[in-house]
C-alpha cells in the first residue's frame, strides 16, 4: 500500500503506544511501516524536496501533533510515552481514524494548530475550515508559524535531555553569537561545584574590565525558578562586585522571583526562561541550522512602464 494519509497515522501511533511503555521515535517508524505493510519502495519513497522519506517524516509529523494535544509526553531525547489523556482518549475512541478536528478538541493543540488571528474561532474550527479563505501568502505564513513552535517544544526538550556541563557551555555560546563580548573567545564555562552560583563569564571588552555572570539551571519545564535561587545569584554577584548577571532557565520564573529581579538596585539581572531560551537559540543559530529557504517574489511594479 502507499504511505498513509496523516488521519489513519494518528490512530495507529497512538494504538502502538498505548501499552503504556516509552518508545522511541525510530524504533516507532519501524514498527508502523510493520503494521502498515509497507513496501521497501514505500518506506524509501521520498517527500516532494527529496530530503526526506515521506513515511518517516510522516511519523515525526504524528509524534508532534500528539504531543501538542498531550495525548503523548515527551520523556527524553527522541523518546515519548501516553498520557493518563492519551489513555482515555484511546480507549474511548471508536474510530480507526483520529482527524485534526479530533484533535482540536484539546486546547492545547488548538493553540498550536490556530495561527492567533484565528483564535476567537476554534469552537467553530468544524463547521468552517478558515484555510479556504487564507491566500497562498497566509497558508505559508501559518505553516511557518506552526514549524516554529514545534521547533522549540522540540529544542528545549533536546536541551534537557544534555549534560548540566553542556548546558552551560550551550549558554555562553548563545550569548556571544547575540554579539556580547569582544571576540568568540571572550566567554568561558565556569560552573563547578563550589562555583558560588556562577556558571559562565563573558567579557565585553578585551581587558575584562566589563563582565557579565551566568547562571544556568536545566530544570524540567514543570519546576519554575523561584525567588530563593535568584537571591542566591544575586548573592553570588554581589560577593564578586558584579554589576551584570544573566540568569537562563528551561523553565520558568515565578512571579516573586521577577519581581525580586526587577527591583535590585545598583545590579542588573536579566532573566531568561525556557520559551525566550528557545526563541534566542533559532534566532541566533545556536543548536539549529536552516533546512531550507523559500523566496516569495511579485512584480515589480516600478519596472514596468504605466500603461
Amino acid at each position: 500500500m502507499a504511505v498513509p494519509e496523516y488521519d489513519y497515522l494518528r490512530y495507529a501511533f497512538l494504538k502502538y503506544s498505548s501499552d503504556g511503555k516509552v518508545h522511541h521515535i525510530q524504533q516507532t517508524v519501524d514498527a508502523l511501516a510493520n503494521y502498515f505493510d509497507l513496501s521497501i519502495e514505500d518506506r524509501e519513497a521520498l517527500t516532494k524536496n527529496g530530503k526526506n522519506y515521506e513515511f518517516r517524516y510522516r511519523c515525526h509529523w504524528v509524534k508532534t501533533y500528539l504531543t501538542k494535544a498531550n495525548l503523548l509526553d515527551a520523556v527524553g531525547r527522541g523518546k515519548y510515552q501516553i498520557t493518563r489523556r492519551g489513555v482515555e482518549f484511546f480507549e474511548a475512541h471508536e474510530s480507526d481514524v483520529i482527524t485534526r478536528i479530533d484533535l482540536m478538541q484539546f486546547p492545547e493543540f488548538a493553540e498550536f494548530a490556530t495561527p492567533a488571528r484565528q483564535t476567537d474561532h476554534i469552537e467553530n474550527f468544524g463547521e468552517h475550515d478558515e484555510s479556504e479563505e487564507q491566500t497562498p501568502e497566509d497558508v505559508l505564513e501559518n505553516t511557518y508559524q506552526q514549524l516554529a513552535k514545534a521547533l522549540k517544544d522540540d529544542l528545549l526538550d533536546t536541551v534537557l535531555s544534555v549534560s548540566p556541563a553542556f548546558f552551560e557551555r550551550l549558554v555562553v555560546n548563545l550569548l556571544l553569537a547575540m554579539g556580547y563580548g569582544s571576540s568568540l573567545d571572550s566567554g568561558d564555562r565556569i560552573g563547578q561545584s563550589g562555583d558560588g552560583g556562577v556558571d559562565g563569564v563573558i567579557r565585553e571588552d578585551k581587558l575584562g574590565l566589563d563582565t557579565i555572570y551566568i547562571q544556568a539551571k536545566r530544570y524540567a519545564r514543570d519546576n519554575g525558578v523561584g525567588r530563593p535561587a535568584i537571591q542566591g545569584f544575586v548573592g553570588s554577584l554581589m560577593g564578586i562586585g558584579a554589576t551584570k548577571g544573566v540568569f537562563i532557565t528551561t523553565s520558568y520564573f515565578s512571579k516573586q522571583a521577577i519581581e525580586y529581579a526587577d527591583s535590585i538596585n545598583n545590579l542588573k539581572v536579566i532573566l531568561i526562561d525556557g520559551q525566550q531560551l528557545a526563541t534566542l537559540m533559532i534566532e541566533h543559530n545556536v543548536g539549529v541550522s536552516v533546512q531550507r529557504t523559500y523566496e516569495i517574489k511579485q512584480i515589480d511594479e516600478n519596472y514596468f512602464p504605466d500603461v
